[in-house]
C-alpha cells in the first residue's frame, strides 16, 4: 500500500469530514452518554480493525474515545486509513 500524496490526502479527507489531519495521522473524537457506551463502541471498532488488519490508536476518557489512524509501515497515510475511518464513521 503506497503512501498518499498530499493532494490525495486532501481528496480522501473530504470523504471523512469529521476526521482531522495532523501531520501523518488522522483522528476523530467520539462522545457517548457514559463509559459503557464508549466501551461498546471501542469493541465494535476492534472488530472492524481486526477484519481490516489495520488498527487505530485508541484513547478512552470516560465517555470520549479518540481514534488515530496512520499506516506505520508506509510512514504516513494510505487509503487503508481512510477506508477504516469511513467504516468507523458508520458505527458512530
Amino acid at each position: 500500500m503506497a503512501k498518499l500524496k498530499p493532494e490525495e490526502v486532501m481528496a480522501c479527507l473530504a470523504r471523512v469530514p469529521h476526521w482531522t489531519r495532523r501531520s501523518a495521522v488522522i483522528s476523530r473524537t467520539f462522545a457517548f452518554r457514559d463509559f459503557a457506551a464508549a466501551m461498546k463502541f471501542v469493541n465494535a471498532v476492534a472488530r472492524l480493525a481486526e477484519k481490516a488488519g489495520h488498527h487505530p490508536d485508541i484513547d478512552i476518557r470516560w465517555n470520549r474515545v479518540t481514534l488515530s489512524l496512520t499506516t506505520h509501515d508506509e510512514g504516513g497515510l494510505t487509503s487503508r486509513d481512510f477506508d477504516l475511518a469511513a467504516r468507523i464513521d458508520r458505527l458512530g
